[in-house]
């Protein structure tokens, strides 16, 4: 029987199986490394398009706190003017109310009674004067309550004083100026008690 060596062919076999194995691995560690690679590059990409997107975010929100910051300062001038405005309206209604005081004062004041001093506060207004007598002083409470323009007379103090040849009576009167709008229709005064 013819002896055959098989140990060339195996040793060549386990060789290129061995090549091939490397082969292989060498293969699938390129493979590896390109999709380490490829992840990395995604990723970073991913990254740099996020902060991209941040940036324009955070510049649209500076655009939008300055058009905020903007908006908030008109609306403040806004309530400036809007207070100014009211104001204005306020002595636009009360401008005719000081003739209406003077004018009414006068209608309402009989003879022989003389003011000396008139203050207004709001509404409130108070009356100094001299009259011949505290009739007269009486007579013009009368008048007062009768008016369309004053309510509620209220003497503070009567005194009588002998001043010359005759005797006077000098007097303190708060009275309440009643306002009106444009219509004629009495407008309620929400600082001053009912």
């Amino acid at each position: 029987m013819p002896r055959i060596n098989l140990l060339p062919w195996r040793e060549e076999d386990r060789k290129r199986r061995q090549r091939e194995f490397l082969v292989a691995m060498g293969g699938a560690l390129v493979a590896g490394i390109f999709v380490v690679i490829a992840v990395i590059f995604a990723f970073v990409q991913m990254i740099d398009t996020q902060r991209d997107r941040n940036g324009r975010l955070t510049e649209e929100i500076a655009v939008l706190d300055k058009s905020i910051s903007e908006i908030d300062g008109l609306e403040r001038q806004k309530e400036r003017l809007l207070a100014r405005m009211e104001i204005i309206e306020q002595l636009q209604r009360s401008r005719p109310e000081v003739v209406h005081l003077f004018d009414e004062m006068t209608r309402q004041l009989p003879e022989g009674v003389y003011l000396t001093g008139l203050k207004q506060t709001g509404s409130q207004v108070e009356l100094k004067g001299v009259a011949q007598s505290s009739t007269r002083v009486s007579a013009l409470m009368r008048n007062i309550d009768g008016s369309e323009w004053f309510a509620d007379p209220d003497v503070q103090k009567v005194e009588t004083t002998d001043k010359g040849p005759a005797r006077q009576a000098e007097f303190t009167l708060a009275l309440k100026q009643i306002r009106m709008d444009g219509e004629g229709e009495e407008v309620v005064d929400a600082g001053a008690a009912p």
